[in-house]
């Protein structure tokens, strides 16, 4: 059993993941920027202004640091985007350092990352010895994922989760798609042709605790399931579940219009992505097809 500090600890990830590894014995604590009581579960920090409470952060065996500021609210103006980026970067290289500097460091660093690494790349299939992309996203990821070197320098052991688009009926992208499909409204975006990377929430938390138990895994990690789906296959899939047509198209022009760089990046690029590392290393999918995984998300 472990001592595990969590960051982002209320996010969609977060939340089920510290459910998770409390129900396998471990013990929480969780980084947070306001306390709701005083005690050691929750240890204070901000890590703009570079503030944490150093006395509670001595001990732990691991440190998942999932925390930062939301990629899905328009609009991308300058300072959206500086939020964004400074959240990811100042924040990982912040307690990286910090970390670094105990007496008593963790053994293993997991740190967020995102498949944006890899940018708009048609139909080219990419593992996690691809070459980062173009654009804004991918700029991000790299930075995001060389904040966590000062950890790495002191011998932490480090992976970074490059997260696919994460399933869940509560929160995220397949949340916001949800009330059209069941409405018959869904539709294809685009070409439909773009490849989305995906991966439930369940082998989410299944990956992290596999990757705790597995020493030889280090670096970046393709969190995703092992069969990328072009767009338009994902929402016949969501349809066939809830029993819906799909009888629209949103044109790529009109997201262009309306959402500017956020619809190129998030919406229309095409990241075709798979989980070489975890195959590898003999971690088994709970769901790695696209049907079965919806229809357990959605109670069909």
């Amino acid at each position: 059993m472990k001592k595990i500090l969590i960051s982002g600890s209320s996010g969609l990830i977060g939340s089920h993941l510290s459910a998770f590894l409390s129900e396998q014995g471990h013990t929480i604590s969780r980084l947070v920027r306001q306390k709701k009581s005083n005690t050691s579960k929750e240890i204070l920090w901000d890590p703009i202004e570079e503030v944490i409470e150093n006395n509670y952060l001595q001990d732990f065996d691991i440190v998942i640091h999932l925390a930062g500021a939301s990629i899905a609210s328009w609009p991308w103006n300058r300072n959206k985007k500086a939020k964004i980026k400074n959240s990811r970067v100042q924040g990982t290289h912040f307690l990286s350092k910090k970390l670094a500097e105990l007496h008593s460091k963790p053994q293993l660093l997991i740190c967020a990352s995102a498949i944006g690494y890899y940018g708009d790349r048609g139909e080219e299939l990419l593992d996690e010895g691809s070459h980062a992309g173009e654009g804004f996203l991918c700029e991000v990821c790299q930075e995001w994922e060389a904040a966590a070197e000062p950890a790495k320098q002191a011998g932490i052991r480090v992976t970074q989760l490059r997260f696919g688009m994460v399933l869940s009926s509560k929160q995220g992208a397949l949340a916001k798609m949800l009330p059209f499909f069941r409405c018959g409204l869904g539709a294809v975006i685009g070409s439909g042709k773009q490849y989305i990377s995906w991966i439930t929430l369940a082998d989410v938390s299944r990956i992290i605790n596999h990757i705790m138990e597995t020493s030889e895994i280090h670096g970046p990690i393709n969190v995703v399931a092992p069969l990328p789906v072009p767009h338009a296959e994902f929402s016949r899939c969501l349809a066939r579940v809830l029993s819906r047509p799909v009888i629209f198209t949103l044109p790529s022009f009109i997201l262009k219009v309306a959402l500017g760089e956020m619809a190129e990046e998030l919406l229309l690029a095409s990241t075709r992505v798979i989980p070489k590392k975890l195959i590898a290393s003999a971690y088994s999918f709970q769901y790695s097809q696209l049907e079965p995984a919806l229809r357990s998300i959605l109670n069909h």
